[in-house]
């Protein structure tokens, strides 16, 4: 077996009696904070309204899917609630349907309606 001995430099001292590491944590903590600096000088600040709009209805977005879910969640623990809702959604689509789709009219109509949403929207 070889024994080897391992040296253990303890860190540099500066005139306070502290560690070598602070100055070495404050001199990097410069530049990171430099760098970050130089970064946010480039943004293109005027953008930010839009950005932060976005972010915001995001986020809303997400609590309301947050929301919705713990909502179903607890009516779908209710024994007879469930099949009642499934059963009016039936109802409902059947009456839409009734109203809105019997004629050629209607579905030209209800087609010509979707047209004009997707131009409105999506151009």
């Amino acid at each position: 077996m070889i024994d080897t001995m391992t040296e253990v430099k303890e860190p540099m001292q500066d005139e306070t009696g502290n560690a070598g590491e602070s100055v070495d944590f404050t001199e990097r903590y410069s530049e990171v904070i430099g760098k970050v600096n130089e970064t946010l000088d480039k943004v293109d600040w005027s953008q930010m309204g839009r950005i932060g709009k976005a972010t915001g209805v995001l986020l809303a977005v997400i609590v309301a899917q947050i929301l919705i879910k713990g909502v179903l969640d607890t009516i779908n623990l209710l024994p007879i609630v469930p099949g009642l809702l499934e059963l009016l959604g039936l109802v409902v689509v059947g009456s839409w349907s009734w109203n809105n789709l019997t004629t050629g009219e209607k579905r030209s109509a209800v087609m010509e309606k979707i047209k004009g949403l997707r131009k409105e929207y999506l151009s």
